[in-house]
């Protein structure tokens, strides 16, 4: 099955430079690649070519001011604060428009026809970015843009797109970017109340979106029974009542015990399960198409073991 399964990192990401002392930084990245060096399967995974999102293609969800600002910002200033979390490079830039465009290139595949699925292992990672400025590590909303060039080019089979988002900090900027959109499914587990302070169980949408955002928020030292549950009760019957065409995960891994920014309790094993429920939900109900992008997770070895487990559900 790995050769339905696509796959994408690029060196240019270890360049996206926010320092050793910032929790989102290149090591990340070079201790999932270490560790799924030493797999069976890792080989058998499709690589996907390089592909930068344009600038118009990012402006499917963001201001195009603020794109280019971006670019001024990395390429003539060689970098700074976007806000008090959020640090560019003269490489960022770079580094923000192939991770929007691996998820691109990922759609494209399956739109042919030529994969099921893929992985993608990017920085910067997506989920907190809003429609015109870069918040909580994130500068362009990667699986957001996805879901809107899915719907853009996929046709009548890909009118509705899921969207689940199992990262311990709530995804605020997808959220907002579909709140209205009664064709974008947004689930989102998350601690509760935590960074970044929205996500409660009461929002839900408004107007024509009303019901297709769904918050699971969790209490602090929630671990595996408390997530069965949400998949369980909540998540799975979501899904299967909004029938998408495809199915995307922001999969941070800092709901693991181990993280040292939040307070959630789950163990490695527990994304595999998680990964297990949302493949196998996608092979029966949209023709096994399921993308998923790293967003967080920032202990080191908790952060590769967890992307391994999910890796290996992914590979088949």
């Amino acid at each position: 099955m790995s050769s339905r399964t696509g796959f994408f990192t690029d060196d240019i990401f270890l360049e996206h430079n926010t320092g050793r002392g910032h929790p989102e930084n290149h090591l990340r990245l070079v201790s999932i690649r270490e560790r799924l060096q030493t797999t069976g399967y890792f080989p058998r995974l499709r690589h996907l070519e390089r592909r930068p999102a344009s600038v118009e293609e990012i402006g499917l969800c963001h201001d195009t001011d603020y794109v280019r600002s971006v670019d001024r910002i990395c390429s003539e200033q060689g970098g700074g604060y976007l806000d008090g979390d959020t640090i560019v490079s003269a490489k960022s830039y770079e580094a923000a428009v192939l991770s929007a465009g691996a998820g691109l290139a990922a759609a494209d595949q399956i739109l042919a026809g030529e994969l099921e699925r893929a992985l993608l292992l990017l920085r910067p990672p997506g989920h907190h970015s809003l429609h015109d400025r870069a918040m909580g590590f994130c500068l362009f909303n990667n699986v957001a843009i996805t879901a809107r060039y899915l719907q853009k080019h996929g046709g009548e089979a890909y009118e509705k797109i899921a969207i689940v988002d199992w990262d311990v900090h709530h995804g605020n900027g997808t959220e907002a970017m579909f709140y209205d959109d009664p064709n974008v499914l947004f689930i989102s587990t998350h601690q509760y109340p935590f960074y970044p302070g929205t996500g409660a169980e009461k929002d839900r949408g408004v107007g024509a979106g009303l019901g297709a955002t769904l918050n699971l928020p969790m209490a602090r030292g929630s671990g595996n029974s408390e997530y069965r549950r949400a998949f369980e009760d909540h998540i799975l019957p979501a899904l299967k009542e909004f029938q998408p065409g495809a199915l995307l995960i922001s999969a941070g891994f800092d709901a693991h015990k181990n993280d040292p920014l939040a307070g959630i309790d789950l163990e490695s094993s527990s994304f595999e399960w998680m990964s297990h429920s949302l493949l196998e939900f996608a092979r029966e109900h949209c023709a096994g198409r399921l993308i998923s992008f790293l967003e967080g997770g920032y202990d080191l070895d908790a952060l590769a073991e967890s992307v391994e487990a999910h890796a290996a559900v992914l590979a088949g």
